[in-house]
């Protein structure tokens, strides 16, 4: 495939800098919207089409899996548009559908199929699926590589009971849950137990360096790995084994990095040693046909909470470029060219994120028009901002016929904010969004079901055959459950080893012995279909087998039912899984889950409002925004009042947010707010003073809205209420009557509201009212 004349020219001048770079390290430091994407995506092209270098041989590395997906994506585009130029002699827009469906097909068999396109987390899972049986740790631990990677909500499980129930600690002293954060830490600093010791002997870390060796025991036992283990493994691993890091590094010859800003220690660590073979002396670095090539911006460093150090961004120069300055350097480009947003909401951006001491100087240019001012509104109270911003979305809404309600954002500091909006959207009925709220793969029964289809995978992980034994209900107490458990760890063997012996299980089960029985045979007989069951057809007989869909269809509840949708929606993610990717085995499913995140799964074209924080807001771009909340000790956070280097990452948080704006801005702020149960006085933020005050219209004034008064208490009793009344309440908003219950003074009504399902109430307490 030969580059075409067209290929570069779409390109500015920066871009094209970039994206034509071949050999040695390169720094891209890349503005919020100034296409980022687009240079990671053409270099990649750029090496496959004009030096011809191996699609195995390059690691592109992105932070989301959605990410990841759209640079696969981009590339199948940008590669299939010049076959089509090439032996069509036309764009690929204009040929067939049959035609381009052909072309895409080539494209990935050929190309994108090759290329090791994704996050830390899934590279490295896929790095640890080879060579992980290859490993040992400081205390010979070892894994196996039918590993589970166990999630978060398993891990807390885990180190709740080590802390409480093993070691017996005070949760008021050793909360488990900030126990786990500080394992979890630990390993993205690079800290095995040993290693945390040593930097925390006092008493209360030796406790913690105790419960995270057995934590770590544990998980060996289950022959599991915990999310920050998928990276940490990988840099131990090849740091104990030069073979092992000269075959990977051998292997990727050209890296790339985006959002560089957010790497961790031992996510640096690991890029490193892939890049330099683990030669320490930068003067011997050899890059001859190889690369590094990193993408980010200082300026939205925004996850220090996740251990994330922009220091390694800041440093890049002087760990792997030439050190230059800025304007002499040849290792690194600036991308500052915005084709995002309007050149108000650009102007006000490059002005605040200008105080920020620790960056890489950089100006915003607009590539857009001037655009309106940015929208200022100061409310008496939440209430009162959540009355104005919903309303002056419905006004825009009903002015504007090319608007709907996916284009407007809500971006706040913190999940707790959203409260007064929320209940405004459903009295409202307007359809929105959380970003980053109650996850899929959270949920009871999704989470049951993928504890099944793991065990099959691997019988060793106790924790989800703890979770699956007597769900749904086969008569399996907790007696009966303990007494194996202990003779498991009596015995130092994993539980399944008890339960997959029928003598064992008779001895020790009591009268359970049948149930668990039947349930270690169902397991078997599930293994032995692994190899000629498809993910989706075995995951019909886990369903089937186990009983699982049968107690919620007899249960014939609204909540099972919705539990029975969840399920179904699980089957139909497992089959995308399949239809999108090369492996369609249960266990690539099962890694792909395990790493799936909120913003993955948030759907772009949806028209619904948007709420979200500013940390999910990351990334994203919408056609309106607002931005609330801004005071002192909301936005900047009270946290970092007093911390100058907290407090830029307050200014960096407020960056984004404004950054994500493309055609209109609008902040508010309150007087005054609850917190903690009890209003505060607030002032405006700082960071709306640092804002150039002419940029800003602060003349708003809430748009009058309609008010639905409720008909006195007497006239309630009077009123006669029939299915498919139409009906407001003043905590549901609007919804239609599905049944009248009773009669006369013990009349209630079932009224299925919009987002809410159905609920009865009493028309007598006056709190609805019929629309006419």
């Amino acid at each position: 495939m030969t580059a075409s004349v067209n290929f570069l020219s779409q390109l500015n001048p920066s871009q094209r800098i970039a994206v034509e770079h071949f050999c040695g390290p390169l720094l891209v430091v890349a503005g919020a919207g100034s296409g980022k994407t687009r240079a990671l995506t053409y270099r990649i092209a750029h090496l496959i089409t004009h030096y011809q270098v191996d699609p195995e041989s390059i690691l592109a590395v992105t932070f989301t899996n959605k990410a990841a997906r759209e640079m696969k994506d981009r590339l199948e585009r940008l590669f299939a548009q010049e076959m089509a130029l090439k032996h069509h002699g036309q764009p690929f827009n204009s040929l067939s559908e049959y035609d381009q469906k052909r072309l895409l097909s080539q494209v990935y068999k050929k190309t994108t199929k090759k290329l090791w396109i994704g996050t830390f987390h899934s590279l490295c899972a896929r790095i640890l699926r080879y060579d992980i049986n290859k490993y040992q740790d400081e205390r010979k631990r070892t894994w196996e590589r039918n590993f589970s990677i166990f999630d978060e909500s398993d891990v807390q499980s885990l180190v709740k009971n080590i802390v409480l129930k093993q070691f017996n600690l005070d949760d008021k002293k050793f909360n488990p849950r900030n126990v786990r954060y500080t394992i979890s830490n630990a390993k993205n600093l690079g800290l095995s137990p040993e290693a945390y010791l040593k930097e925390h002997s006092y008493a209360k870390g030796r406790i913690i360096a105790e419960v995270y060796q057995e934590y770590q025991n544990q998980l060996a036992a289950n022959n599991a790995l915990d999310f920050d283990d998928l990276i940490l493994i990988p840099v131990r691993l090849f740091q104990q084994n030069e073979s092992i890091l000269g075959y990977w590094h051998s292997q990727f010859k050209h890296i790339l990095v985006d959002e560089y800003q957010d790497t961790n220690r031992i996510q640096y660590e690991l890029i490193q040693l892939l890049t330099t073979n683990g030669e320490l002396q930068k003067s011997e670095y050899n890059w001859q046909n190889r690369s590094i090539f990193v993408v980010g911006d200082a300026d939205q460093s925004i996850y220090s909470f996740r251990m994330a150090d922009f220091t390694i961004l800041l440093n890049f120069q002087s760990d792997f470029g030439d050190g230059l300055p800025d304007e002499d350097t040849r290792t690194m480009v600036k991308l500052e060219e915005n084709y995002r947003s309007t050149e108000t909401i650009l102007q006000a951006a490059n002005k605040l994120i200008e105080n920020n001491s620790q960056r890489i100087d950089k100006i915003l240019r607009p590539t857009r028009g001037e655009g309106e001012e940015i929208y200022c509104y100061q409310a008496e109270d939440e209430r009162i901002e959540a009355d104005f911003v919903i309303s002056k979305i419905q006004e825009l809404v009903e002015t504007n016929p090319e608007l709907n309600w996916g284009d407007f954002a809500l971006l706040y500091r913190v999940n707790a904010q959203s409260r007064p909006f929320e209940d405004n959207l459903i009295r409202n009925n307007i359809p929105y969004t959380i970003v980053g709220g109650f996850k899929f793969y959270d949920r009871q029964e999704i989470k049951d079901s993928l504890a099944y289809l793991r065990l099959i995978i691997n019988p060793f992980d106790t924790v989800s055959l703890l979770r699956v034994i007597n769900s749904p209900r086969r008569g399996i107490g907790k007696t009966s459950v303990d007494s194996l458990l202990k003779a498991a760890q009596e015995l130092e063997i994993p539980l399944w080893e008890i339960i997959s012996d029928e003598t064992s299980v008779k001895t020790l089960a009591g009268r359970a012995a049948k149930s668990v029985n039947k349930f270690a045979t169902m397991i078997k007989e599930l293994q032995g279909k692994l190899k000629e069951l498809s993910a989706t057809e075995l995951f019909d007989q886990v369903m089937e087998l186990s009983g699982y869909v049968h107690e919620l269809k007899q249960k014939g509840t609204e909540e099972a039912d919705n539990r029975l949708e969840n399920i179904y929606e699980l089957y139909s993610a497992i089959a995308q899984y399949q239809e999108d990717s090369e492996d369609t085995s249960l266990q690539g499913y099962l890694t792909n889950a395990s790493l799936a995140s909120d913003l993955d799964n948030l759907d772009e074209g949806q028209e619904k409002v948007s709420l979200m924080t500013l940390h999910s807001a990351k990334g994203l771009e919408f056609p309106i925004v607002f931005l609330v909340g801004l005071e002192q000790g909301t936005l900047p956070h009270i946290r970092s009042l007093n911390d100058p280097l907290s407090l830029e990452e307050e200014r960096r948080l407020c960056y984004v947010g404004l950054t994500r704006a493309q055609e209109q801005l609008f902040i508010t702020h309150a007087r005054e707010r609850y917190v903690w149960g009890s209003k505060e006085i607030k002032t405006a933020s700082q960071f709306l003073q640092e804002i150039p005050q002419d940029l800003i219209n602060s003349n708003l004034r809430p748009t009058v809205r309609k008010i639905y008064h409720k008909k006195p208490a007497s006239s309630q009793n009077n009123i006669k209420w029939s299915v498919g009344d139409r009906v407001i309440h003043h905590s549901f908003g609007e919804g239609e009557i599905t049944h009248v219950l009773g009669s006369g003074k013990k009349t209630n009504l079932a009224i299925k509201f919009a987002g809410l399902g159905r609920k009865i109430v009493d028309p007598r307490t006056n709190s609805i009212t019929k629309i006419d």
